[in-house]
């Protein structure tokens, strides 16, 4: 996968924005899904949402995305409350990967990478300038390229690989030109290789970032921060050398690790010693 320009930007793409989950409390009927959730995202920054699964990780990302709205606290961008916009222009600012994403539509790669520039068109079809569809072919061509998938854009939907549509989709969320960008398990399906140049690409971007992932190591290497979500409470957050410790990894995941730095990186490297023993503390 290509790495996308080192200066933090793509065509399209605006300054990273300042993000803030201020106090999210999300229900489903007696169930607590999100319980006081409070987490700060610097600009410009990837955090990495881990816990185990049913921890809360797409019920808040979907939250912050403004797909589901709270029964209590706010999502703020710069500031603002998110879920005071209308969809159009929370789509102009959030772009939203999801765990799957599928259309029965015949559409060519094509079609669904220009889907992300929705939000920036009007209601009705109109003549646009000669600059407007100028800068709209610069970002969907550097969306291609971040992506890496120029080869695919004639191909149909249907015929694409799991790990191909995940490319796409990344695709399809930078032609939206996110100030924030989320993505649920944006790694599913990728094989090692592009695992590695998915996670480096969006490194390289510089939008405000929150990837929910379930490998403690790619979280390790790429992200900024870490957030740790259990029982839908927040648990843990801060740098990844602060946060990725033998005693948080015990509490959320009831595993066994010795961390250690990584002998070639300036990170934390996770060995596996086994699951921890029921009654044993966590």
């Amino acid at each position: 996968m290509n790495a996308a320009p080192q200066d933090g930007t793509l065509p399209g793409c605006a300054a990273p924005a300042v993000l803030r989950a201020d106090g999210l409390v999300v229900r489903a009927g007696d169930a607590v899904l999100l319980d006081g959730v409070t987490l700060d995202v610097a600009p410009g920054a990837v955090t990495g949402l881990l816990g185990p699964n049913g921890a809360g990780k797409t019920t808040l990302l979907r939250t912050v995305a403004g797909l589901m709205r709270p029964d209590a606290g706010r999502v703020l961008l710069d500031g603002h409350d998110l879920h005071s916009l209308t969809p159009r222009r929370r789509a102009r600012r959030v772009a939203f990967m999801e765990q799957q994403a599928d259309t029965h539509l015949p559409l060519s790669v094509r079609d669904v990478v220009g889907l992300g520039r929705t939000p920036h068109r009007g209601r009705w079809p109109a003549p646009v300038s000669a600059a407007t569809a100028d800068h709209e072919r610069s970002v969907l061509t550097a969306a291609f390229a971040a992506a890496d998938i120029g080869h695919l854009l004639d191909r149909a939907w249907p015929t694409l690989s799991g790990g191909e549509r995940q490319r796409v989709q990344l695709a399809r969320a930078l032609a939206q030109e996110p100030r924030v960008l989320l993505l649920d398990e944006p790694t599913n399906h990728l094989d090692l290789r592009h695992q590695l140049g998915f996670l480096s690409t969006v490194r390289s971007l510089g939008v405000t970032t929150v990837a929910a992932l379930h490998d403690l190591e790619l979280a390790a290497a790429y992200c900024d921060d870490i957030a740790v979500l259990l029982d839908g409470r927040l648990i843990a957050h801060g740098p990844r050398s602060d946060v990725l410790t033998a005693a948080t990894i015990a509490r959320a995941y009831g595993v066994d690790a010795t961390v250690e730095r990584h002998p070639r990186h300036d990170r934390p490297h996770i060995r596996w010693n086994g699951l921890l023993a029921e009654g044993q503390p966590r």
